[in-house]
This record gives C-alpha cells, structure tokens and sequence, in this order.
C-alpha cells in the first residue's frame, strides 16, 4: 500500500469513554468552531468507535485516532497512540472516603 495514502487520513485526539468491548473503545472527540454569524465559540462533542487491536487503552486515556476503512457496522477509526494515561490509569486518583469531613 502506498504510504502517502495513509498519511493524508485525518487523525483526531479524544478521551476513551469506554473499553469494555473486545478490541473496540469508544472515544469523545471535542472540538471548537466559530459560530458563523455570532462569533462565540462554541464546542461540540461527538463519540467515535474506534479499532484498539491490543487493548492497550484504558478508560480515561487521551489518545489519537485515524480514519480507516469499515472495520465494522460503527467502527471507521483506529488507535494510532496513547498520547496520555489517564489519572485512573495511572493511579493519581484516590477513592477512599474523607475520614474528616463532616456528614451523616
């Protein structure tokens, strides 16, 4: 396959939502655009499938994604990278209670 084919395809950043599905997470793309006749920014969300081969992106995780050809009904991206492990990844994140704070 020719290379440069492969590089032209858009590539887009997001947030994995979801990897409970085998070799398939959901992604959150954001983006911003102008409004057209206001000017105010606005941001717009949209939830992509994308192909994760090995599994290695977790819940949390910023990650790049390309477009590829139907790999299924929804998925029409895959996993490039992981540009980011997310907090709950990488363990940052504490869930015990608050012993000191008040309540109940």
């Amino acid at each position: 396959m020719d290379t440069q084919a492969r590089t032209r395809r858009r590539t887009v950043e997001g947030i994995v939502t979801s990897d409970k599905m085998t070799q398939t997470i959901t992604v959150l793309v954001e983006r911003t655009y102008k409004h057209p006749k206001y000017g105010k920014y606005i941001r717009k969300a949209k939830k992509y499938h994308a192909h994760d081969e090995d599994g290695t992106a977790k819940s949390g995780d910023l990650v790049e994604i390309a477009e590829c050809r139907p790999l299924s009904k929804l998925k029409r991206w895959r996993l490039v990278r992981v540009v980011r492990a997310g907090a709950v990844a990488q363990g940052t994140v504490d869930f015990t209670p608050d012993v000191a704070g008040g309540g109940a």
